[in-house]
C-alpha cells in the first residue's frame, strides 16, 4: 500500500513540475540566454581591455626609446598622444612622462603639466603628491619661498609618502631666499624624523652647518 502512495505522490510531483515548466519555461530559457550573453560580453570586454593594455604598453616602450635617444620633442608628442587614449594605468604614467619631456625643453612648461596632474583627483592621491614634488623640483631655483611653501607644506605631514623630499626642498628654498628661520624649521623636522633617509640626513646636516647661529636673547 505504501508503494502505491509513493507512486501517486511521484505522479503528483511530476504533474506539478510539468505545470511549472509549461508556465515558466520561457522565463527560464530567457534567463539562461541572458547569463550566457553576459558571460560572453564579460569575456569580450576582458579581451578588448587586455588588447588595449598590450598596445598601450608597446606604445609606452616606443616613446621611452625616443626619450633615451634624446628625441625629447617626439617622445613628448608620443606620451601626450598615449595619455589621451590609453587605459587609466598607462594614462597617468604617460602624463607624467610627457611632463618630464616638456621639462627638458622648458621647466616652466613641465611644471605646468605636473600641476595639472596634481590638480586631477581622478589620478589618485599618491600620483598627485608625486606630481606636486616634480613640479616643485623644477621651480626650486626660480620660485619664492612662499610659493614653494604653498605647493609643498601639505606634503610634509608625518605620514606623507614624499615628506622627506618636501621638507628638504622647503629647507633649500628658505635658505636660498634668506629665510633662515624657515630653513632651520625644516632642517629640524628632517633631523627629528627617525625615518629620514641617511643621505638626506647628511645633506641636511651640511646645510645646517651653513646657517648662522641662533641669536641669544
Amino acid at each position: 500500500m505504501s508503494e502505491l502512495f509513493d507512486e501517486v505522490d511521484e505522479e503528483v510531483r511530476r504533474e506539478q513540475l510539468k505545470k511549472l515548466w509549461d508556465k515558466y519555461s520561457i522565463v527560464f530559457i530567457a534567463l539562461m540566454v541572458l547569463i550566457v550573453a553576459a558571460l560572453g560580453g564579460w569575456r569580450a570586454y576582458q579581451y578588448v581591455e587586455a588588447k588595449k593594455a598590450a598596445e598601450a604598453g608597446a606604445a609606452f616602450e616606443k616613446a621611452a626609446e625616443l626619450s633615451e635617444q634624446d628625441k625629447h620633442a617626439e617622445a613628448e608628442a608620443a606620451f601626450t598622444e598615449l595619455a589621451a587614449k590609453a587605459p587609466s594605468g598607462y594614462r597617468t604614467l604617460a602624463r607624467l612622462r610627457a611632463a618630464a619631456e616638456a621639462a627638458a625643453r622648458d621647466p616652466k612648461a613641465g611644471a605646468k603639466l605636473y600641476d595639472d596632474i596634481a590638480a586631477d583627483r581622478s589620478v589618485g592621491g599618491e600620483w598627485q603628491d608625486l606630481a606636486k614634488i616634480r613640479a616643485a623640483g623644477l621651480l626650486l631655483d626660480s620660485a619664492g619661498y612662499a610659493d614653494m611653501q604653498q605647493r609643498l607644506e601639505a606634503s610634509t605631514a608625518p605620514k606623507s609618502t614624499f615628506r622627506h623630499t618636501a621638507r628638504e626642498m622647503l629647507a633649500l628654498s628658505a635658505w636660498r631666499n634668506n629665510d633662515m628661520t624657515a630653513a632651520r624649521k625644516w632642517l629640524d623636522a628632517i633631523a627629528e624624523d627617525g625615518e629620514t633617509p641617511p643621505g638626506l640626513r647628511s645633506r641636511a646636516e651640511a646645510l645646517q652647518a651653513l646657517l648662522p647661529p641662533v641669536a641669544k636673547s
